[in-house]
């Protein structure tokens, strides 16, 4: 049996991009190959430097380019207060509110058993010791209102709330089974305002 052609491979590799199906993955191919080749290099460099340089920051999880990112190395920051969101595009979304200048902890996940993400697969445990470190007085829980979201922020709640933290919730003002990379700012901040106790 031959190799599949680096076209198939190509077309293979842009498949595993959320929501790209097989026709979809083939008129990417063939734009970047036909139409902007140009393009293609440009995101091929750009992949390859991300996989290069990129780690997770030791104290919140995002992406960073160091050991600890420069909003977490920020002293203006309030060390006081900790939000936990699940991916960088949720911190991303609160940060443009410019309602809130706490720190954060990034997930990098929600649970989801059917898919064989557990407490262990999310590191929850990383969670807890940053969560615990003496500093911490509030952990908001910012985890999208899903039912995997809502499953991760009762975990956690359990968790940190055993070990004596003050742990809130973003208020409601985010629709039910919405994410908070598609809300707008104004009702983020506003459910920031409005949190609650766990």
């Amino acid at each position: 049996m031959s190799s599949p052609s680096s076209l198939d491979e190509l077309i293979d590799a842009l498949r595993c991009l959320p929501g790209v199906g097989p026709r979809s993955a083939q008129r990417m191919a063939y734009h970047l190959l036909q139409r902007d080749q140009r393009g293609a290099a440009r995101l091929a460099h750009a992949m390859g430097r991300a996989l290069d340089v990129l780690r997770h920051c030791e104290r919140c999880n995002t992406f960073s380019e160091t050991d600890v990112c420069a909003r977490c190395a920020n002293p203006r920051r309030d060390a006081r207060q900790l939000c936990v969101v699940e991916m960088p595009a949720d911190l991303a979304v609160i940060e443009h509110t410019h309602a809130f200048d706490g720190l954060y902890y990034v997930l990098m996940g929600r649970l989801s058993p059917l898919d064989g993400i557990g407490p262990r697969e999310l590191k929850l445990d990383k969670l807890i010791a940053r969560a615990t470190d003496g500093v911490v007085e509030e952990v908001i829980l910012a985890t999208n209102f899903t039912n995997e979201g809502e499953a991760t922020a009762h975990t956690v709640a359990e968790l940190l709330g055993a070990r004596g933290l003050k742990v809130s919730r973003l208020s409601r003002g985010v629709p039910v089974g919405g994410e908070l990379e598609h809300v707008d700012a104004g009702t983020v901040a506003q459910a920031l305002v409005e949190r609650r106790t766990f």
